[in-house]
């Protein structure tokens, strides 16, 4: 975006929603962002050694920054807060630009959910009146439905956790599924001599260890596996509900109904509400609004609601704004207790 007084407005048309300015470091500690989104993501940060032998980072990511600020700010209670500046990350594609310009907004501490997924996408379709674009896409998709779907499903609990956990890793996930479908990761004969290891210890010393475990850890783990088992019939039929659930796509309006016939046509025991999604519209301003089952896979802390906007400008589809619910990211930063936030980041760089 070349006009630093379009920014401005849409700072403004921000603070006009009632959020605070804050301001946000730019460099942190690097083991806040590799814990939080794995060791592979290292390779698209830009992070050095300081004086004292600790490794920090450019800041790759906004959000991040701004629950790292709640948490260690000792705060408390509902913080409507809202900032810009740049995030540095490295990208496969080399066209890309490595200093992201963002405009981010955020509801941290509150307890009105709903309301406040509402709120955040609001103040985003708000900030595009400064925008002149022609048509666009307002895309809605919830990780919380499909973990819900998961946790119904008749698959090992182990099973459940995986695909629950690593719903954004599209590929890896994609391979969970075919082992579900073939059991091919399955060793008939390494099974047979786990269950002759399982008797041999049930006999021996419980505190004994071996490769730094104890036995008693060893045989829960192997309790759970022989009364727990994987069936490949099962499999099959798991990963063709799921395939299929994530093939949903329709306009928002449709989706409690369109969601409510899959679960019964599975008699998976769920239910949706057309209230539980932030709208109900089709249309608003000049963006159509879909939801999508699959959407919300970009970013591992996302829990809940999670949204796109595309726009059409100079006759090119560009990403806007993202978004969504991530009420477990600050726990996984450090507090005792789970702290609710929902927020948006807007591309500067379009």
């Amino acid at each position: 975006m070349k006009s630093k007084n379009l920014s401005e407005k849409i700072l403004k048309s921000v603070k006009g929603k009632g959020f605070k300015y804050i301001e946000l470091p730019s460099v942190i500690e690097t083991n806040h962002i590799v814990q939080r989104s794995g060791e592979n993501f290292r390779k698209f940060i830009f992070s050095f050694i300081d004086q004292n032998g600790n490794e920090l980072c450019l800041r790759p990511d906004l959000t991040i920054v701004s629950c790292l600020r709640y948490l260690e700010s000792n705060l408390r209670g509902k913080e409507k807060i809202f900032y810009s500046g740049q995030a540095y990350r490295k990208s496969q594609n080399r066209k890309d630009s490595i200093i992201r310009n963002q405009i981010g907004f955020e509801i941290i501490g509150s307890k009105d959910e709903k309301n406040d997924d509402k709120e955040i996408i609001n103040t985003s379709l708000n900030s595009l009146k400064n925008l002149k674009y022609t048509s666009g896409t307002l895309t809605l998709g919830n990780v919380e439905i499909f973990k819900l779907l998961i946790s119904k499903l008749d698959i090992p609990t182990r099973w459940k956790l995986r695909l629950s956990r690593h719903f954004w890793r599209e590929d890896y996930f994609n391979d969970l599924l075919k082992r579900l479908e073939t059991n091919s990761d399955v060793d008939p004969t390494i099974v047979e001599i786990d269950k002759k290891r399982y008797l041999k210890m049930l006999k021996g010393d419980k505190n004994s260890i071996v490769a730094e475990r104890s036995i008693e850890e060893i045989l829960k783990r192997f309790d759970k596996k022989i009364k727990d088992p994987r069936r490949p019939s099962k499999g099959r039929n798991v990963s063709k509900i799921i395939k299929e659930f994530l093939k949903i796509k329709c306009p928002i309006s449709k989706a409690a109904d369109i969601l409510n016939e899959f679960f019964k046509k599975y008699q998976i025991n769920l239910v949706v509400d057309q209230r539980y999604f932030p709208t109900s519209v089709n249309k608003t301003l000049k963006l159509n609004v879909a939801f999508s089952t699959s959407f919300g896979r970009q970013l591992e802390y996302y829990t809940g609601m999670v949204f796109k906007i595309d726009i059409k400008l100079n006759n090119k589809l560009k990403n806007i704004i993202n978004g969504g619910r991530y009420d477990q990211l600050i726990s996984d930063l450090g507090s005792k207790k789970q702290i609710s936030a929902v927020g948006a980041a807007l591309n500067l760089n379009i």
